[in-house]
């Protein structure tokens, strides 16, 4: 059952209208004309609204952002969109000066031709890739004339799913600017009657939402409006930023007058299940914990406070154990033990004792949990009407006893026997989440990635109440013999209290007079069948004041849930079995319009008057922490530049020191990665210091819970891998590997360091004119993925591994007339910069492309944390 709450999908762009670049002269550009307040850059959003119809919880959704550019030149303006992860994009259009230029699915390798053509011929593409915790992000730009108006139209479709009794619509708000017409429109439409439904925002006083929101709800119909005045969306009386940047989250749950719904449209039907006041089956629950080395500092501490306040929840009559693992596998107890207040008690005791050591067995500890609960129903040591699950977290990848993914999930697999669900929880970034979701998934369980945030302690007990009060078990939903046509999943092992089951199906026989629909399941005390029988004609009638609907919801409710539920099964499927999901799911996605894992939207955009596309694709779980081009480096003289991906833009700093100086360029204390850097100066010293030009000389790479070390210079590079020592020349192309490491030199050119699947550095080689008067050979380093770092990451370049925010305004000329100055408030510093570049050299170590970015003075001082004397060290290692 999919656990992913979300209702309404309403973006995050709310208006996302992003404007890249800033003039060279903006008085020059934008002449004396006077331009609306809020306008950024000479473009101006005007209106930007979401309109949001939800008719049984099938939501759709559309989002209208209106820009027009009163510059005397042509800007580029990107429409950037967050939208809900569960959710499907059905539409994307763009209308310049009237001319719409519509957005069409296709197969993604179709798609991926196209693209990899345009890109052939010069021509502009952009991908869409990035996903987070819920989001993931729409990104599509276009050139606008000076004087012409563009309009951005989404479309997206979701089945909401019930979380905690309730369905959930979450708008992430962030409109950059002040918006003229600025309006949420949701209009909910639930033939069972709406009980509740409430709305909040966390970036607006009570006071004003209450002026800016209006809400109702009357029987079967409601209504949630938010339009605040330009006045309303001022972060103060007399300013022109706006306030509107935060999450708008509106709740609704319907009347469960009965058990079951069941609703025909147009020879498909629908059947929502979610009966209320049963007893809670009493379960056994064996938490399978790793404590492994990587689990040290916060990761622990997180995990024994969410550890402890699930203990305080847990029912008297449950069962329960613990099974930690890091090299090998320790239990609290040798079988399960009933949830008693001394049991409890000794339990929390336990728990608070945990500490991390060692490496990671998963497969032991999975095997000793599944044997635990087996053996306690052979016992008869648990009630006979209770259910059993296994809760693994771990935050990394096998790595002692069997560590073969396929071989592990084969095991786990054979031990369960579909007897009970396994959920697994990934912590943070440096393990195979796929690994994880396939092996919950084929065994009636589901995977969840717990992020590595301040609130990963509350992420963890949010998951446990999801599955603590199991009302029902052995769940079968069954229609009509020969009824019933492309029936999507019907039988369930577990139906916990506050979520929904929901089966759909095609009518075999429109004209049936009468349709009956039963749901069985195993309760606390006996057996239960819930019947619900519908009147065609009845139903018919009651059609006639749905009028204002979308009239095919449940055909495109059904499409989805199928869509889905083919894609789940088809992650643990093989040869001609996994042919025919995925065919069967390209169908249906090509069919509904739907952008999926099977396909992607292709948008042909008018540019400089050539056709240029965008692909929109549907991101998988595995890349989103990776940005599009993600860049972290310094290179240079020494020039230090991060990327903001969440900005789409760059800030760059220089650090001044005398040559020999040593910087600490990397720490992390949780993988014991760290690389250091030693500056070089000119071959002949400079008269005038503060132009004296400085370069990184050495470089040192070490890993100490590998015992390894790499030290670079531009003539060799030198491993020791404990006390045996290994060195290369630049003249060498080889690839050295070893448990968890690579190393790759590329002649001449770079040399690529990696470790594990989340860590990856390019170190660069500059080599200048032998007979140079001035400068050295020198090295850049470029940090290409830092997934594997952990979040105690530090050092010149690894303190910005973790999100941050910067604001920039005040545009205007500087010293330099190409390089304007503006404001930066970053880190509750305001500072003054100036927009410049920089090279990246990884692609072209000759020319090097040029990396726009806004340039902070004085050592970077008010952007790094400290001064920058703080991260000089004694040496190299």
């Amino acid at each position: 059952m999919a656990l992913a709450r979300w209702l309404c999908l309403i973006l995050a762009l709310l208006s996302g209208l992003a404007v890249s670049g800033f003039p060279r002269n903006p008085s020059r550009l934008l002449g004396k004309r006077s331009l609306p307040e809020g306008a950024v850059d000479g473009i101006e959003v005007y209106s930007t609204k979401v309109n949001c119809k939800v008719t049984s919880r099938f939501a759709h959704n559309v989002v209208t952002t209106r820009a027009v550019n009163h510059a005397n030149t042509a800007k580029e303006v990107s429409f950037d969109v967050e939208l809900p992860k569960t959710a499907f994009i059905t539409n994307f259009t763009l209308t310049i000066d009237g001319v719409t230029y519509p957005g069409n699915v296709k197969e993604k390798e179709v798609a991926k031709k196209q693209y990899e053509k345009a890109v052939s011929q010069g021509k502009t593409a952009g991908l869409v890739k990035a996903s987070g915790r819920k989001l993931e992000k729409f990104t599509v730009s276009v050139n606008v004339a000076a004087g012409s108006k563009v309009t951005f139209e989404l479309t997206y479709e979701e089945l909401l799913k019930r979380h905690k009794g309730k369905y959930e619509m979450y708008l992430k708000v962030q409109p950059k600017q002040l918006v003229k017409h600025f309006e949420i429109t949701v209009d909910i439409f639930e033939p069972q009657g709406i009980s509740t439904l409430d709305a909040e925002a966390s970036f607006i006083t009570n006071d004003l939402l209450g002026s800016a929101l209006t809400k109702s709800f009357s029987g079967k119909k409601g209504h949630v409006s938010f339009k605040p005045s330009l006045d309303q969306q001022r972060s103060c009386p007399t300013c022109t930023d706006s306030l509107l940047k935060g999450d708008f989250i509106i709740t609704y749950d319907v009347n469960r007058e009965s058990p079951a719904n069941v609703q025909i449209v147009n020879g498909y039907f629908v059947h929502f299940f979610a009966p209320q006041g049963l007893p809670v089956v009493p379960k056994s629950v064996v938490f399978v914990i790793d404590v492994s080395g990587s689990m040290h500092g916060r990761k622990m501490e997180q995990t024994k406070d969410a550890l402890l306040k699930i203990l305080e929840d847990v029912k008297q009559d449950d069962y329960l154990n613990f099974i930690l693992f890091s090299g090998d596998v320790t239990t609290w107890k040798d079988s399960l033990v009933p949830a008693t207040p001394e049991n409890i008690q000794e339990a929390r005791k336990f728990v608070m004792d945990i500490h991390d050591r060692g490496m990671t067995n998963i497969n032991d500890a999975l095997l000793r949990g599944i044997s635990m609960l087996n053996k306690a129903r052979e016992e008869h040591t648990v009630p006979e009407r209770s259910t059993s699950i296994i809760i693994m977290l771990t935050d990394g990848d096998a790595n002692v006893g069997e560590s073969r993914p396929k071989k592990i999930q084969e095991n786990v697999r054979n031990a369960i026997g579909g007897k009970f669900p396994l959920y697994n929880l990934g912590f943070g970034n440096n393990l195979n989440y796929n690994f994880l979701e396939n092996m919950a998934l084929e065994n009636h369980g589901l995977a969840r990635r717990i992020y590595e945030d301040s609130d990963a302690s509350l992420q963890l007990q949010g998951f446990y109440e999801e599955v603590a009060n199991p009302l029902l078990t052995g769940v079968e939903a069954e229609y009509p013999q020969n009824a019933i046509l492309d029936l999507t999943q019907n039988s369930y092992q577990h139906f916990y209290d506050g979520s929904e089951i929901v089966v759909a199906g095609r009518l075999a026989d429109k004209d049936m007079n009468s349709f009956k629909a039963a749901v069985k399941g195993h309760g606390a005390i006996n057996d239960l069948t819930f019947t619900e029988e519908v009147d065609m004609k009845e139903m018919e009638k009651a059609l006639q004041e749905w009028d204002y609907i979308f009239g095919d919801y449940i055909e495109r409710l059904w499409a989805y849930l199928t869509i889905e539920q083919l894609l789940e099964k088809r992650k643990n499927a093989w040869g001609e079995e996994k042919e025919n999901l995925t065919a069967q799911a390209l169908e249906l996605s090509l069919k509904y319009h739907f952008v999926t894992p099977l396909t992607s939207m292709v948008v042909t955009k008018p540019e400089d008057n050539e056709n240029q596309m965008a692909i929109a694709n549907k991101p998988g779980e595995a890349s989103y922490q990776v940005p599009k081009t993600p860049y972290y480096y310094v290179d240079g003289d020494p020039h230090f530049i991060i990327q903001i991906p969440e900005k789409d833009d760059a800030i760059c700093f220089n650090i001044d020191e005398d040559p020999g100086t040593v910087l600490r360029l990397i720490q992390d204390p949780v993988t014991g990665l760290t690389v250091n850097g030693q500056i070089i100066g000119e071959k002949r010293g400079s008269s005038d210091s503060q132009n004296r030009r400085t370069y990184f000389g050495k470089l040192g790479i070490a890993s100490a819970q590998m015992d390894f070390r790499i030290e670079v210079t531009p003539e060799n590079i030198t491993l020791w891998n404990g006390d045996s020592l290994s060195t290369f020349s630049w003249l060498d192309t080889v690839m050295v590997t070893q448990d968890g490491l690579s190393v790759m030199i590329n002649r001449k050119k770079s040399m690529v360091v990696s470790f594990g699947d989340g860590v990856a550095f390019v170190v660069v080689l500059h080599q200048v004119w032998k007979k140079e008067p001035a400068h050295h050979d020198f090295l850049g380093f470029y940090v290409v993925d830092s997934r594997g770092m952990s979040a105690q990451t530090h050092g010149l370049l690894g303190q910005f591994f973790h999100p941050f925010d910067f604001q920039v305004s005040d545009v205007h000329p500087g010293s330099d007339p190409t390089k304007p100055d503006a404001t930066m408030v970053v880190k509750n510093h305001q500072l003054t910069v100036t927009r410049g570049s920089q090279k990246d050299y990884r692609k072209d170590i000759s020319v090097g492309r040029n990396v726009a970015c806004w340039f902070v003075h004085n050592n970077g001082q008010g952007l790094i944390d400290g001064i920058h004397r703080d991260y000089v060290v004694p040496n190299l290692f």
